[in-house]
């Protein structure tokens, strides 16, 4: 098993103990309590590429698909969620999502990539980072039986690498920033214990844009733990004088919450 995959794992798991802990202590709370201030939830699953074209500096690189050098997947991929509603329609969310994707191939052209030049034809590995951490305020603006819709904004913040490595030579581009984002959720209580639901949190405009969709299906087992899984599209770049890089990914995913 190699490390990347090791930490990955590692990770996993940890967040699932820290729900089994949280489950724990609030085991004697008020089970007649049908309104719970914290909400937590792991999801994991496979992501494909459908796009990953990357050119740096942008205004001067050589274009190339980093899908194409590493294959579409699938990747491992996962997400942790943690709900705090501090009343009734104010809450936070909290949300930290990696997404690491490393592979070999070659290159179908010389490419040069953040000054320095590899070659076509040749072993190549790849290794693409794009983690990001979000910090959201959500109000609930709307609060039926059988329907609940929250909106709000997003402050999202991005830890970026892109690395090449090609016959001892190397070269990488790092990127660590800050974007606000819009964010709107739905869930519709469809049958008992059953529910629809759509996340979106996303913007456009200027140099770049970030979407990230999500439809899933939540079955709750008890008033506490839920299960479910759905489809996720992740979309998004950046178009400047430093980076072009532009992506699009999908993602299936299980998911386990717990909430009290």
């Amino acid at each position: 098993m190699s490390l990347s995959l090791l930490l990955k794992v590692e990770f996993y798991i940890g967040c699932l103990c820290v729900l089994t802990w949280f489950g724990a202590i609030a085991a004697s709370a008020d089970e007649q309590n049908d309104w719970r201030r914290f909400r937590f939830e792991l999801e994991g699953g496979p992501v494909w590429q459908a796009k990953n074209d990357v050119r740096i500096p942008g205004n001067s690189g050589t274009d190339f698909s980093f899908k194409d050098l590493t294959g579409s997947g699938p990747y491992a991929a996962g997400r942790l969620t943690v709900d705090w509603n501090i009343r009734q329609r104010h809450g936070l969310r909290l949300e930290v999502a990696p997404l690491r994707i490393d592979g070999n191939g070659q290159l179908d052209q010389p490419v040069s990539f953040a000054g320095t030049t590899f070659a076509s034809g040749t072993p190549t590995e790849g290794q693409y980072k794009f983690d990001t951490y979000r910090l959201s305020y959500r109000y609930l603006f709307l609060n039926k039986s059988s329907l609940r819709l929250h909106v709000g904004v997003t402050l999202l913040v991005r830890d970026a690498k892109i690395e090449l490595e090609q016959a001892g030579i190397k070269a990488s581009d790092s990127n660590v920033g800050v974007a606000p984002l819009l964010n709107f959720s739905t869930a519709w209580a469809f049958a008992e214990r059953w529910a629809a639901i759509v996340d979106f949190e996303g913007l456009a405009g200027g140099p770049g844009r970030a979407l990230d969709l999500a439809l899933k299906i939540r079955y709750d087992l008890s008033d506490r733990w839920s299960i479910g899984g759905g489809y996720r599209m992740l979309e998004g770049g950046v178009d400047n004088d430093d980076v072009y890089n532009f992506s699009w990914f999908n993602y299936g995913f299980a998911n386990v919450g717990y909430q009290f």
